[in-house]
Order: C-alpha cells, then structure tokens, then sequence
C-alpha cells in the first residue's frame, strides 16, 4: 500500500474544504465550512480521513443528517479512501469561528457583521 506524503494529503485536504464548501447550513444560508462548523480535517498517510464537526446549537434536529452530508461531501474526492465524521461541542461554536468568507456572506445577507455584534453582546454579560 502507497502511503500519501505530505504534499499529496494537503492537496487532498484542499479538494474535501472544496466539497464542504457545496454542504450548506439548513437554517443559516452558509456553506460549513465557512460557518466554521468545521474543526479539523484529518487526512492520513492510507487516504482515510477524519473530520471533526460540530453545529451551531446544541439539539440541533437536524445533527444526524448534517454528520451525513458532511461524510458524503469528503467521500466525494477522488482519492479518499474513507471518511469518518465526529460530532463535538467542545470548544461551543461561535460566531467567531466563521472564516472571513463566511463572515462576508453573513453581513451580505443579514446587514451587520456577526462577529462584531458578537463581541457587543459578550462584552455585555
């Protein structure tokens, strides 16, 4: 068996980010990855991955689809031998975890910059 280098994983890694960028958020008209919903992509030396995701709210009804569509995307990419998905709350998902792009759109459909009300209402409490 042919072991990826490190090149070859990177490469690899940047056509899944490009796969999770087609996987939108149902309540919130962003991709998941630029939402920030995901927390590491894990390409290893045999082709398999892991990606580390997590949602926006706790008892989000829609958990175990989003895990799917998530798993679905990666498997797509040609070169990935298998994907396994984990759900995690820790660190809790903030608006802060949305990547430039997503904090873009954000501000593009709902007027204001996410981030920056973000750290308003914390400053707040």
């Amino acid at each position: 068996m042919n072991s990826l280098s490190v090149e070859e994983r990177e490469k690899l890694k940047e056509e899944i980010i490009k796969a999770l960028k087609k996987v939108y958020d149902p309540e919130i008209p962003i991709n998941v990855y630029d939402l920030g919903l995901i927390y590491d992509i894990d390409v290893r030396e045999d082709g398999t991955v892991k990606i580390t995701y997590t949602l926006t709210a706790v008892g989000c009804p829609i958990a175990f689809m989003m895990g799917e569509l998530i798993k679905s995307a990666a498997t797509s990419v040609k070169g990935v031998k298998d994907v396994e998905v984990e759900l995690t709350w820790e660190p809790p998902w903030t608006p802060e975890k949305m990547t430039e792009e997503g904090r873009k759109i954000f501000k593009e459909l709902y007027g204001y910059d996410i981030v920056e009300a973000w750290k308003r209402v914390k400053k707040q409490q």
